[in-house]
């Protein structure tokens, strides 16, 4: 099973992927994308290391998140929280967009292939204010490919918004 989480700051994804793998009797593989830079980051850090249970295993993977996909056994429930900032952490270490690509295609593989159960978290970009710089503009219309990317892997996609979640439909089931 895949599940891909999406929603915006604060609606409850990653709330939701932890609840999911509480409900596990696998063992559960955590996989955070974030790459502490500053003292805000490196607090949040903290705190979301503090609220999963200490007999999770925990990766921290800012850029290879292919390997670290790869890695984890089959039997483990996997989350992988966030691709928001791991697609951010790509713009600073893979400045080049034919190296983001190729690791955007090596990451959704690394998905594709997986057999245990996994869980991905990531941002809605879309809906929000028009970006103010071409940077800003270009993370947001890579991010939107790579979300759409991982919901055709899915099995599943939830929208989430404060804490509900809408099930997402492939278009084409709907139109018949």
């Amino acid at each position: 099973m895949r599940t891909l989480l999406l929603g915006g700051a604060r609606s409850g994804k990653s709330t939701l992927a932890v609840q999911m793998a509480e409900r596990q009797q696998a063992p559960v593989t955590f996989v955070a994308t974030a790459e502490p830079f500053d003292d805000d980051l490196r607090d949040r850090v903290a705190r979301h290391r503090l609220e999963r249970p200490a007999h999770w295993a925990t990766v921290e993977c800012p850029v290879l998140l292919h390997d670290a996909i790869r890695d984890v056994p089959a039997e483990h429930f996997l989350i992988v929280d966030c691709l928001t900032v791991w697609l951010g952490n790509l713009f600073a270490h893979l400045p080049d967009e034919a190296a983001r690509n190729a690791a955007v295609a090596t990451c959704c593989e690394a998905l594709r292939t997986r057999e245990g159960d996994t869980v991905v978290v990531s941002n809605e970009v879309g809906m929000g204010v028009h970006p103010e710089t071409v940077m800003g503009r270009e993370y947001r219309d890579e991010l939107g490919r790579l979300n759409q990317s991982v919901a055709a892997l899915a099995d599943t996609t939830l929208l989430l918004v404060a804490g509900r979640a809408v099930r997402l439909h492939d278009p084409w089931e709907l139109l018949g």
